[in-house]
């Protein structure tokens, strides 16, 4: 069977998004809960963990997205793909903030729960829009 006859670009496309945006933003998640737990650290360590957090943000989203989407024809689809990844990775993982303000540690943990189960869903979809059965 041809595999590009059951190829769904769109399911391909929305789903490596989702899953780009959903595992980087859980490392941008990860980083705000180490800056809450670290908070009598701040001024040594603060800026620092924000900005790696901020950076595997975007690496892994943008790359994630990049990697999952590789059965796209359109290196332009891929690369928009990437880029919306990327900036939707911190920007969902910046909304750990006020449950931080709200829940405290516990309710960023749920965030980070979400957003690592939104990735994998996303994912999952994206595996099934290239072609590919899943077990």
């Amino acid at each position: 069977m041809n595999e590009d006859a059951t190829k769904d670009p769109l399911a391909l496309g929305l789903g490596s998004l989702g899953a780009g945006v959903g595992l980087g933003s859980a490392f941008m998640t990860t980083a705000q809960i180490a800056l809450r737990l670290l908070q009598d650290q701040f001024e040594r360590v603060g800026y620092y963990v924000l900005t790696a957090g901020f950076i595997a943000a975007v690496g892994i989203g943008g790359g994630y997205a990049w990697y999952r989407s590789s059965t796209l024809d359109n290196v332009w689809q891929r690369g928009v793909i990437a880029m919306l990844a990327a900036v939707g990775a911190v920007l969902i993982g910046f909304l750990a903030a006020p449950m931080d303000r709200f829940f405290g540690v516990p309710g960023m943990l749920i965030w980070l729960g979400l957003c690592v189960a939104f990735g994998v869903v996303s994912a999952r979809w994206a595996i099934n829009g290239a072609g590919r059965a899943l077990p």
